[in-house]
């Protein structure tokens, strides 16, 4: 016994020769008792389903007497590589024996000399936790017993030691999780909640363990072949503004962190206690029209005969109420709980910035796999955490959506581009751009070429030639560890899946991943505080967390790798999730690796047929809990970001919306026509403050910089146009606010005067005159037009057709024959219009009272337009910059058989303009009467004004007097050709004798024009009620509609418009009975109000006007800093507002 002692090996079991375990191999079948008996324990430690098993007295083996010594190759191999692997590895035969190798028990490994497991704190995490009990307590002896099972328990085989590959190392462990390890004083997080409803099992979690516990573990796979290099963490720079990733695992200096965000499952608990049959708020406050202050009667000059008239005053000036839209916003939202730990600012010579607070990312829900199981691309996952509300709410929330029909009033909106009015409004790429970003005066385009410019000088920073076939296809800047340092850096992504990293001032590549996403295009680049997440166009969606500096590192992998559907047309980050579109489709996903709640928030999408595609989208800073995405065919949907229903839709355009942003209560949107609007949104309907060209060709991507309140001290939006071209925008409009806030308060520096003017428009149909001897009616309509008019200040007379426009030969001749020199009008006008002008001139001599004499102002013909205007003798003195235009529209332009004339002048401060039309013919041409008056009214027909003063106070709508739609003052008249729709000629007729006017009205193709087409220019025109029958069209002689041939159905062609925002009033409306012609005459009578500017006063309210401007200025861009601060990059609420307050007194 003392030899056989002597020989046994460390672990108790006997050390026999190969030829004695040869022998045991072949009589391994010769008993039962041989089968029976006992194997070694593995030294790993025991699952927990074994460690319950105690061993049989008889299968105990005997304890030798002598301890045997224990070789140090052992101890290491136990101590060192003799980890066990987390599942069991398949049983391999030894080569050249078919009989099964015999079982072997492996029996615990021995304790170390201070008493304590050696492997208690390298503990697998695939293995379930040890409890207290179940660890190894130390034994007298220096070597351990064998353990056999008992035979009273059902015998189960433990696993057995791999003998082909080495155990698998744990999953590489996120930045996070070293920082949460890092974090000595913070409470270990709990376990995760029940997860019964999911598919997969909850993972098992390692046992809690301390800092030191860290550091003083040694794990058996320091060095896996294949792990990343041990990463060291160097002393950082001071950084004045944040905390790095060190300074929060030393805990040094730091106050108590705050309270964590509430996850996204607390969040949605809350949101399903809200019902959605609740009452929800209206989209808009209720329109509060800003009316102008009436002026004081005592200031009011001539108009005597009208003292006592109630109307003697200018009417209220439907002026919007945009001059102090600005300057009571309401108050921001406040923040959500941060997450991040809070600093006192380091002291400098400028205010500090206020705490930045570290992104204290917390892993998502894995596997027991240690993975995260990913979603195809064809369905997402619908897991039972997702919410996804019942289907009676949808159809509740369905029901309740507010499809708004009223279209945003543009009657009073501005065409002049709002440019900054500091630095370079325009940078010309020269080369084929397709994506933008901007941080202040840094703005950035990529596509062959990457390259930066300078908005304070336009002078280009950086260019970056990418190689041959490569494209890029997004660029975002980088989050920087302090506000001051925004701009220095760009990710890249490209159409091989490549994100690259550049350095702005050297302009280098810093870092470079390649293939990150499977060679497809990278499609979008968000930014959310300090994480970025890449979208390429199959849908893999990565995130980036940030490092132990606080900002992602290129250098490392991505924490979570994500799987979003295909077809994407739109995204954005709202809060702390991603809204992503697919058509009409919205998913709500939770990318970011902070969120501890499911990845997709929702399982049903967001959708709402009465809408297109989603192409454009943005957030409110004064309309919180909202989302506003534009889509395809002009209509604006509105979600909340507490339930997610749907709180109203709006058509505010015909046009496809490219591209949204919000800044105050203004929402800006680009078209793919190039143009750009600015809504406000404070009216109910909303109201078209600004509608200009801004681009040559469609928008690509327009964006509010929320960067530009901080670094440049001002609020900026900048567009990118398929025509390469950037520009850069005045957020806050200042022009525009100076030119309403001093016409609001005109009554306090202006003097007002009242005048008459009466306008005719008739269609003559090719008469004259003499014509008008024939019958008695006709020969006295001017006789009681002038007698009945009250002598009016101005007389406007406009003819169409004066020549025959069926004759094709008149008028080929008259496109054919070549223009005349220019002379005078005596010999440029043709024998019909001196006829008319003539007879026109006796008639106001005869027929106006003896003391009033009219004096022919300007008459303009053109191919059957002709207008004549007449003033009376006392107030040609006070008219001046007389000026006439022409626009042809017949033969795509060509041809002056249809088109406009145009007659404008000044009467002291106030322009007045009036255009006399012939718009195109025929009962389906609706769409190009639309064109022909878009035509006239866009077309640029006078010199520009270029005193500033005289812009503001003689033109409106930002305009320079060279447009229609500039002047103050302005009636439209003509046969505007509009018809009835969908009523045939017999209908039509005898709603006429019925005098059903008002069904007839209601398919009047103008007014219905009015009510749909957003688009429509006249919509900016007002119109007195019609209550006579329809002027067209006549048997000429009779009181019969048409009974030719083609047998025309009635209409209402000849018509009267006006515009003067509250400074003109149509006093009547109504149609003469003159036969000479098919069409009847049609005639109105307006009071006007006309200024003058006292040099004096308006100098006052122009420098208080300047005061005020500024005042909301700094107020805005406070707002708009703290903004920036708070959800851009990532400080508290608190030391935001602190900071600004400090920064701006």
């Amino acid at each position: 016994m003392e030899t056989a002692a002597a020989e046994d090996g460390p672990d108790g079991s006997s050390i026999k020769p190969v030829s004695s375990l040869l022998a045991r191999f072949e009589n391994m079948n010769s008993g039962s008792q041989q089968q029976e008996q006992s194997r070694p324990l593995s030294p790993a430690p025991k699952p927990e389903r074994l460690r319950s098993f105690k061993p049989a007295a008889h299968d105990v083996a005997p304890a030798p007497k002598t301890p045997a010594k224990i070789p140090d190759r052992l101890v290491a191999d136990r101590t060192g590589n003799a980890r066990p692997s987390a599942r069991p590895c398949s049983t391999i035969k030894p080569l050249g024996i078919s009989l099964q190798p015999p079982a072997v028990t492996v029996q615990a490994p021995p304790l170390s000399p201070e008493g304590a497991s050696p492997i208690a704190e390298s503990h697998s995490p695939f293995l379930d936790p040890p409890g207290r009990e179940a660890r190894v307590a130390p034994s007298k002896s220096n070597k351990m017993p064998g353990q056999p099972m008992s035979p009273h328990a059902p015998t189960i085989k433990p696993p057995r030691p791999c003998l082909s590959n080495p155990p698998s190392p744990p999953p590489p462990r996120r930045s996070a999780e070293t920082r949460k390890d890092r974090e000595g004083k913070q409470a270990p997080p709990p376990p995760p909640a029940p997860r019964s409803t999911r598919a997969r099992p909850a993972p098992s979690l390692p046992e809690p363990r301390d800092k030191a516990d860290i550091s003083q573990a040694v794990s058996p796979f320091n060095s896996p072949p294949n792990s990343p290099p041990q990463i060291h963490n160097e002393p950082l720079r001071e950084l004045p503004t944040r905390l790095t990733g060190k300074s929060i695992a030393d805990g040094a200096g730091l106050e108590p962190l705050p309270p964590r965000r509430p996850s996204f499952a607390a969040k949605r608990t809350e949101r399903e206690q809200i019902t959605t049959a609740s009452a929800r708020s209206h989209l808009t406050s209720p329109r509060t029209a800003d009316h102008r202050l009436v002026p004081d009667p005592s200031r009011l000059r001539g108009a005597e005969d009208h003292v006592n008239d109630a109307h003697s005053r200018p009417s209220p000036v439907l002026l919007q109420a945009n001059t102090h839209k600005l300057e009571a916003p309401p108050p921001p939202p406040p923040p959500p709980p941060s997450d991040r730990p809070i600093s006192q600012p380091a002291s400098r010579q400028a205010p500090p910035l206020p705490t930045r607070q570290t992104n204290n990312v917390r892993l998502r829900e894995r596997t027991p796999n240690g993975t995260r199981p990913e979603s195809g691309s064809g369905s997402l996952p619908n897991t039972a955490a997702s919410k996804a509300p019942p289907a009676a709410a949808t159809e509740a929330a369905s029901s309740s959506i507010k499809a708004i029909g009223a279209f945003p009033d543009g009657s009073n909106s501005n065409r002049r581009p709002p440019f900054i009015r500091k630095g370079c409004h325009e940078i010309q790429t020269r080369y084929d751009a397709r994506a933008i970003d901007a941080c202040g005066e840094l703005v950035c385009t990529t596509g062959q070429l990457t390259r930066v410019w300078n908005l304070a000088d336009g002078e280009q920073t950086m260019s970056l030639s990418h190689t041959e076939g490569v494209r890029a296809t997004a660029v975002a800047f980088k989050p920087a560890p302090s506000a001051d340092l925004e701009g220095s850096t760009l990710w890249i992504g490209t159409n091989l899946g490549e994100i690259m990293e550049v350095d702005v001032a050297t302009q280098r590549v810093v870092h470079t991943k390649a293939n990150l996403h499977g060679r497809c295009d990278v499609i979008r680049i968000y930014r959310h505080v300090n994480e970025l997440w890449t979208l390429d166009e199959m849908g893999m969606l990565l995130s980036w967390g940030p490092d132990a500096d606080g900002v992602p590192n290129l250098t490392g992998h991505p924490h979570q790798s994500n799987k979003l559907p295909r077809g994407h047309t739109f995204s954005m980050v709202v809060g702390d999730e991603l809204w992503h579109a697919a058509g009409k489709a919205i998913r709500i996903f939770a990318p970011s690796p902070a969120s501890s709640g499911p990845f997709q928030v929702l399982v049903r999408p967001l959708t709402y047929e009465g809408a297109g595609d989603v192409t454009a989208g943005t957030l409110m800073r004064t309309q919180p809990n909202k989302v506003l995405l534009g889509h395809i065919d002009g209509k604006i949907s509105i979600f909340s970001t507490q339930d997610y229903s749907c709180l109203a839709v709006l058509t505010i355009s015909s046009w496809k919306i490219n591209a949204l942003a919000g800044v105050g209560q203004h929402l800006w949107a680009g078209y793919n026509t190039g143009k750009m609007c600015v809504y406000d949104l404070t009216t109910s309907p909303w109201t078209v403050r600004k509608d200009w060209q801004a681009h040559d060709q469609s928008i690509i991507k327009m964006m509010a910089d929320p960067a530009a309140a901080y670094r440049l001290d001002r609020v900026q939006v900048v567009s990118l146009g398929a025509d390469n071209k950037i520009r850069a925008w005045d957020g806050l409009m200042q022009e525009d606010w100076l030119e309403e806030d001093m016409k609001s308060r005109d009554v306090e520096y202006c003097d007002f005067d009242e005048m008459r003017a009466t306008v005719m428009t008739w269609n003559a149909g090719a008469s004259t005159p003499h014509s008008l001897r024939y019958s008695d009616s006709d020969a006295s309509f001017f006789r009681e037009l002038v007698q009945s008019s009250s002598s009016p200040e101005i007389f406007i007379f406009g003819f169409q057709e004066l020549v025959d426009l069926e004759d094709k030969t008149a008028t080929a001749k008259r496109f054919l024959k070549a223009k005349k020199k220019e002379g005078a009008d005596q010999e440029r006008m043709s024998h019909q219009y001196r006829d008319w002008r003539d007879f026109l001139i006796k008639a106001l001599d005869d027929y106006a009272p003896g003391d009033d004499l009219y004096h022919l102002l300007h008459s303009a013909p053109l191919v059957g337009l002709f207008t004549c205007v007449f003033v009376k003798a006392s107030l040609r003195e006070r008219i001046r910059n007389v000026s006439a235009a022409e626009v042809k529209r017949g033969m795509g332009g060509l041809h002056g058989n249809k088109g406009a004339v145009v007659v404008r002048f000044q009467v002291d401060d106030t322009s007045l303009c009036f255009v006399n039309c012939h718009l195109a013919a025929g009962q389906s041409q609706s769409s190009s009467r639309h064109n022909d008056v878009a035509a006239i009214l866009d077309s640029t027909l006078f010199p520009a004004e270029r005193d500033t003063e005289a812009r503001i106070d003689s033109f409106a709508g930002g305009g320079d007097g060279t447009m229609i739609m500039d002047h103050e003052l302005c009636v439209l008249n003509g046969d505007l050709n509009y018809r009835i729709d969908t009523m045939s000629r017999d209908t039509v007729v005898k709603a006429v004798e019925q005098q059903n006017l008002a069904k007839l009205l209601e398919r009047d193709q103008l007014l219905m024009a009015r009510r749909r087409n957003p688009a429509f220019r006249l919509r900016a025109f007002d119109e007195m009620t019609i209550t006579f029958a329809p002027t067209y069209k006549y048997d000429v002689g009779t009181d019969t509609y048409d009974t030719s041939e083609k047998r025309r159905s009635p209409a209402w062609c000849d018509r009267l418009l006006c515009r003067g925002r509250g400074r003109i009033q149509q006093l009547d409306y109504r149609r003469h009975e003159v036969r000479v012609s098919d069409h009847r005459p049609v005639t109105g009578n307006f009071r006007l109000w006309v200024k003058k500017v006292e040099a004096r006063g308006r100098a006052v309210a122009w420098m208080e006007s300047q005061q005020r401007f500024e005042d909301v200025r700094q107020r805005e861009t406070d707002d708009e800093q703290i903004s920036y601060l708070v959800h851009t990059c990532g400080y508290d609420q608190a030391s935001s507002e602190k900071f600004v307050a400090e920064r701006s007194g």
